[in-house]
């Protein structure tokens, strides 16, 4: 996965951090004091934002994009000797 600094200050650098910020704004108001929810609930607000679609993803969940990553990293098998 490429990774990218942005710079302070500019939103316009991290599109993809700035909405998932407004997702979770639907969920808890800016301010919210996140230690008043249980991780289950936590979780289940992740879960929720992880599996809808994204435009951006060819109307594919975040979920189903992270699962394809991690298969194409498979490693090949080891040969053995015997």
């Amino acid at each position: 996965t490429k990774v990218f600094f942005a710079d302070p200050h500019s939103p316009w650098q991290r599109p993809t951090n700035e909405n998932t910020n407004g997702l979770l704004r639907q969920y808890f108001p800016k301010g919210t004091d996140l230690s008043r929810w249980s991780s289950t609930d936590l979780e289940a607000v992740a879960m929720a934002i992880n599996n809808r679609p994204r435009k951006v993803l060819g109307w594919r969940t975040p979920a189903e994009v992270f699962e394809e990553q991690l298969g194409s990293l498979q490693q090949p098998g080891v040969a053995t000797t015997g």
